[in-house]
């Protein structure tokens, strides 16, 4: 595999990650060559953080109430293999660093026959949606991130 920038020691990252969901290439993610187009991966990992920040319990109540809401910052896709229609994947999805306002991620997505397809990262940002201002985290929620 080629050098990831974000990676220093693949398989220790790949036996990081825990929390996978599954996804089913559907043909509407497809392009003319039949592969999945070079834009779904995003949606993936946005569906793989929504699934995983519900599970620890930091994407709740995105009421006005509420004073603060995870942006995207940046995202980074690496292509590693190509994925069809119909293939069967396991996103993967951690938290690689947390900061004082934002959290680096990582995801992974693993095929049927259990190759590396696509890895990435990508930055959230906490703000307070009034100001729309960094905000930081709560020690709850570091501790909450890493234990």
């Amino acid at each position: 595999m080629k050098s990831i920038s974000y990676i220093n020691d693949f398989e220790q990252w790949r036996n990081a990650f825990e929390f996978y969901i599954p996804i089913n290439i559907r043909f509407s993610e497809t392009d003319m060559f039949g592969h999945v187009n070079n834009v779904s991966p995003f949606i993936y990992f946005e569906e793989a953080r929504i699934e995983y920040l519900k599970k620890i319990g930091l994407f709740g109540d995105l009421s006005k109430e509420n004073d603060t809401i995870p942006i995207a910052a940046d995202l980074q896709c690496d292509y590693h293999k190509q994925m069809f229609f119909n293939d069967q994947i396991k996103l993967y999805v951690k938290v690689n660093q947390i900061g004082n306002t934002s959290l680096d991620m990582h995801y992974m997505a693993i095929n049927q026959d259990d190759e590396v397809c696509l890895t990435g990262r990508g930055r959230l940002v906490q703000i307070n949606q009034k100001t729309g201002k960094p905000t930081p985290f709560s020690d709850e929620v570091k501790k909450t991130l890493f234990g």
